[in-house]
This record gives C-alpha cells, sequence and structure tokens, in this order.
C-alpha cells in the first residue's frame, strides 16, 4: 500500500521540538517543496536560535517525518518562517496540527500576535491560515524568488492571541 493510501489515524501522529538531529531530514524535505530551499545549515540555525519555536510531524507508523513548522517567538510577537508537509501526507490535516502546536506555544509565550507570510497564488495556505483565523496586515511585492528568476508577491497575515 503506498503511503497516500495509508489513511491517517491522528493516534500514528505525532508533534514534536524539532532538533538539530532531525535537520539533515527536514532539509531534504524542504527541498522537495520549496525552490529555492533552505540547506542543512540554516535549519540548524533556525532549530538553534534561542526564539526559535520549531516542530515536526512524526508519522510513527511508518516512522517517517510527515512535516516541519520553523517559527520564532520574541517579546509579544511570533511568526511562522517555513511549514511544509510532504506530498504524501497532504491535505490530511497535519499543517494545520503544526500550526495549532505553534499558535499553542506561543499562547503560553504571552505572544500577543502571531505574523506568516504566504505567496498570494498559494491558495491551500491562504485557506488554511484564513480558517485559523489568521487575517491580511500587509504585503511583500516580489518577495518569493525562484529558482528561474520570476517573483511572486506574499501576503502577510496576522493573527491576534
Amino acid at each position: 500500500m503506498s503511503q497516500a493510501a495509508i489513511p491517517l489515524d491522528p493516534r500514528n501522529l505525532s508533534l514534536l521540538w524539532a532538533t538539530t538531529e532531525r535537520a539533515e531530514e527536514i532539509a531534504a524535505l524542504h527541498a522537495r517543496l520549496f525552490n529555492p530551499s533552505w540547506d542543512v545549515a540554516s535549519i540548524v540555525n533556525s532549530i538553534e536560535h534561542p526564539a526559535s519555536a520549531s516542530f515536526i510531524a512524526q508519522i510513527r507508523e511508518p516512522a517517517m517525518l510527515a512535516g516541519f513548522i520553523i517559527g520564532h517567538i520574541a517579546a509579544d510577537e511570533a511568526e511562522i518562517l517555513s511549514i511544509g508537509v510532504a506530498p504524501e501526507w497532504q491535505k490530511r490535516g497535519i499543517g494545520r496540527r503544526m500550526a495549532e502546536g505553534l499558535v499553542r506555544a506561543a499562547r503560553r509565550a504571552e505572544v500577543k500576535r502571531v505574523f506568516l507570510e504566504v505567496a498570494i497564488d498559494n491558495m491551500a495556505a491562504g485557506a488554511l491560515y484564513t480558517s485559523l483565523g489568521f487575517t491580511p496586515a500587509g504585503g511583500r511585492k516580489g518577495y518569493y524568488k525562484h529558482a528561474d528568476g520570476t517573483a511572486t508577491d506574499a501576503v502577510i497575515l496576522a493573527l491576534d492571541l
């Protein structure tokens, strides 16, 4: 049975703090999802940063990394820097669980607002963030640079806690 055919039992998914020991796996998944992607050193730096609030979504059986969320919490603000779910595990609520986990960590840290940027053409991610209560708070022209030299605008979204 292919991974895409395996139904996701919520009890088969763990949300764990990201560690540098998993940086190579996270970077490999990031490379599958984004171009340009973050290298291992960038992942390590983000996880080791004192403000890090980063998690992985771990499938227990079969054991595999299903996703990651890299965020930072500083003073009364938090930011989701990158989030991704392996293609074979997408559209099963994993991205939602990771975002909700980061928001819970932000609430515990007494954060007042969580920010993120999303490409204006990433409808699936935009719908997820809107369903979580994020609202537009600005924009960034040409924020996402593509390998072919083109760029895509980003919408800055914010969630008031």
